[in-house]
């Protein structure tokens, strides 16, 4: 186990380096520039084209751009090493700040997000198991299937509109985390106050996990039911719920345990659409920004931290296979 979890550490800085070398690329290749970004803000200080070319050298002296790219890749690892992730381009602000003032904000929301996505999807896909073929799992492969086919944009705005004070009910906030004079509150108050507000993006990030993973955990089920040792179990006089919930349970999380190595990544990245129609500065809003202002290091110091995740994610499946079933065998 320790030798095959140190292969992995080290598969990881090859593996992240040609992820690192890929996206660097595709933001060189991409059109548009941050100079060209700067300069647009600038129009109405713009002298005469000497000035406006003193800019662009400036500009690009101060973030190495008028070196070659692998040059300028390289530089960009060697800061990677020692944890910095450089300054924006667009505010000059360390990469690094910007990310960790919107990561808890994201953390938050996916953590409970994928806490609740686990919590309800395990046992609805192993009840709609357990029950094939009935009324009841009809009904739930239905309704799953209509909530995984809506889009998540339209979602958020039918629930402005009908529980966001839009045209019908105004029951929850739709905008920011907290209400305002919230410091106000008692601690209680102040978390009570803070979930208020989580409540329909929360719901919205989750749905459609949700009805994906119950799908996989009714699937793994299924499979998993039909085997020998299940009929054994029951043949030794095992209680139904001892057989479903002890034996065919845990041998069945393989199959939703493979879709934990994609999830984490969602941990850190946000969403962008949510997080932009709710008002919330998490890590997809800021990704989607740094994007539109081609604001390379900032680009750069997401894609890092999303692409760690994956790996690590990867890792943690491998080794969860081997606590759910010991049988399997890592090398």
């Amino acid at each position: 186990m320790r030798a095959y979890i140190i292969r992995r550490l080290l598969l990881i800085i090859p593996t992240f380096i040609g992820i690192s070398i890929v996206t660097f690329a595709l933001i060189q290749l991409a059109p548009g520039s941050p100079i060209a970004f700067r300069l647009q803000g600038m129009e109405g200080t713009m002298k005469s084209d000497a000035a406006t070319q003193e800019i662009i050298e400036q500009t690009k002296e101060l973030y190495g751009l008028d070196k070659p790219v692998p040059v300028q890749y390289i530089l960009w690892l060697g800061r990677l090493v020692r944890l910095d992730f450089g300054d924006s381009m667009k505010d000059q602000r360390p990469v690094i700040d910007k990310i960790g003032e919107a990561l808890p904000i994201t953390l938050q929301f996916n953590l409970l997000s994928l806490l609740l996505v686990y919590l309800i999807s395990i046992p609805i896909g192993v009840y709609s198991a357990t029950h094939p073929g009935t009324v009841r799992d009809s009904a739930i492969t239905l309704f799953l299937f209509i909530i995984y086919s809506m889009p998540a944009f339209w979602v958020a705005m039918l629930l402005i509109l009908f529980l966001g004070g839009g045209e019908y009910l105004d029951w929850f906030p739709i905008h920011g985390l907290q209400s305002r004079g919230a410091e106000s509150f008692s601690l209680p108050m102040r978390f009570l106050d803070r979930l208020w507000h989580m409540a329909l993006p929360l719901f919205c990030m989750t749905y459609g996990s949700l009805a994906f993973l119950s799908r996989y955990m009714r699937a793994g089920m299924l499979e998993v039911m039909r085997q020998d040792y299940i009929r054994t179990a029951r043949a030794y006089g095992f209680s139904e719920r001892t057989v479903i919930w002890k034996y065919a349970m845990r041998n069945s999380l393989i199959a939703i345990i493979t879709l934990l190595g994609g999830l984490l990544p969602a941990l850190i990245g946000g969403s962008i659409i949510i997080e932009s129609i709710f008002s919330i500065p998490g890590m997809g809003r800021l990704a989607f920004e740094a994007v539109l202002s081609r604001d390379y290091p900032l680009i750069m110091g997401n894609v890092a931290m999303a692409s760690l995740l994956t790996l690590a994610g990867l890792l943690l499946s491998d080794l969860l296979y081997v606590w759910v079933d010991p049988r399997i065998k890592l090398g």
